[in-house]
């Protein structure tokens, strides 16, 4: 019998979540149900998760303060810091 999964929270703009640890910060916004978090520059188009690793860029966002990090890339860890503009 497996043990159930390790959960974290996270801090979505200040809004805390629970997520199983191990996850990536993409999986982690996917599984509430946030398909974008940026828009493009020029057009205002939303982007969340394309390629999902790590080779596209589409899934910049913010973590702990610092831009430009790859949702796809990045395990979630408990107390992070997430922001984004989630109504995109």
């Amino acid at each position: 019998m497996s043990n159930p999964p390790q959960r974290i929270t996270v801090n979505l703009n200040a809004t805390p979540v629970q997520a199983e640890a191990g996850q990536s910060v993409g999986a982690v916004l996917m599984g509430q149900g946030i398909k974008a978090w940026r828009t493009t520059r020029n057009e205002g188009k939303p982007r969340g998760l394309f390629c999902g690793i790590g080779a596209c860029y589409d899934c910049l966002i913010t973590i702990d303060g610092e831009p430009n990090q790859r949702a796809c890339m990045v395990q979630a860890s408990d107390s992070m810091n997430i922001e984004g503009d989630f109504s995109a």
